[in-house]
C-alpha cells in the first residue's frame, strides 16, 4: 500500500493537466523517446513499444521480456497507464518506481501532457 500512497501523491498535482496537451507538440517531444520506444508500431526496442499504452496494465506486454522486477511488481499490484499515472511517471520515472530500468530523468509537466496527447492521438477510436 505504501507505493499506492506515493503514486497518489505524485498523480494528484498532474492529473488535472494530462488532458490539456497538444498532440502536435507531443510528437516533437516524443522524438527524445524514439531511441528506446516505438509508439506507431508494436515493435519493441530497448524499451517496450507504446502502442495502446493508455489504460494498459504496467508490464503487460508478453513479447517484451526486459521489464525490471520493480515494474513487474507494480503491474502485479494493478498499476495501469491511465493519463494521470503516465503524467506522474513521465515527470520522474525513478521517483515513481525507484528501481525501474528506465534511465530517462523525466519531462517537464507541459511536455509530459503533450506526449500523452500524442500517444492518445495514435490510439484507435473507441
Amino acid at each position: 500500500m505504501k507505493s499506492l500512497a506515493v503514486l497518489t501523491v505524485l498523480v494528484l498535482p498532474v492529473a488535472a493537466n494530462a488532458a490539456d496537451g497538444s498532440a502536435e507538440a507531443g510528437a516533437a517531444v516524443f522524438k527524445k523517446c524514439t531511441a528506446c520506444h516505438n509508439a506507431e508500431q508494436p515493435v519493441n526496442k530497448v524499451g517496450p513499444h507504446l502502442v495502446g499504452i493508455i489504460d494498459r496494465p504496467a508490464a503487460s506486454l508478453g513479447d517484451y521480456g526486459k521489464y525490471s522486477e520493480a515494474m513487474k511488481a507494480e503491474g502485479g499490484k494493478g498499476l495501469r497507464w491511465d493519463e494521470a499515472t503516465l503524467a506522474a511517471y513521465l515527470a520522474g520515472p525513478k521517483k515513481m518506481i525507484p528501481k525501474t530500468r528506465m534511465a530517462f530523468s523525466g519531462l517537464k509537466p507541459d511536455d509530459a501532457d503533450d506526449v500523452i496527447a500524442y500517444l492518445r492521438s495514435l490510439a484507435p477510436a473507441r
